[in-house]
């Protein structure tokens, strides 16, 4: 996936995850949520050995990756 079709799909997801969990990000951050989320969730889930491919999959690992970021964010800034 090329890096401009990389960061929309990461913002999406960012966004996504910031609606679900409930922050109020700008859209810089969706993006770096986003993108970083699907790097943590691709590394996550490869050593379970799951592997996300094509545009849905890279939407799913950082949406799930983004929340990850969020929750790990929350927990530890308490």
């Amino acid at each position: 996936m090329g890096w401009f079709w990389g960061i929309i799909v990461g913002g999406f997801a960012g966004w996504i995850a910031s609606k679900v969990m409930d922050t109020n990000t700008g859209i810089l951050m969706n993006i770096v949520l986003g993108v970083v989320g699907a790097f943590v969730a691709n590394l996550i889930f490869g050593f379970l050995g799951v592997s996300f491919s094509g545009t849905i999959g890279n939407l799913i690992a950082g949406l799930v990756g983004a929340i990850i970021l969020i929750y790990g964010y929350r927990a530890l800034s308490k």
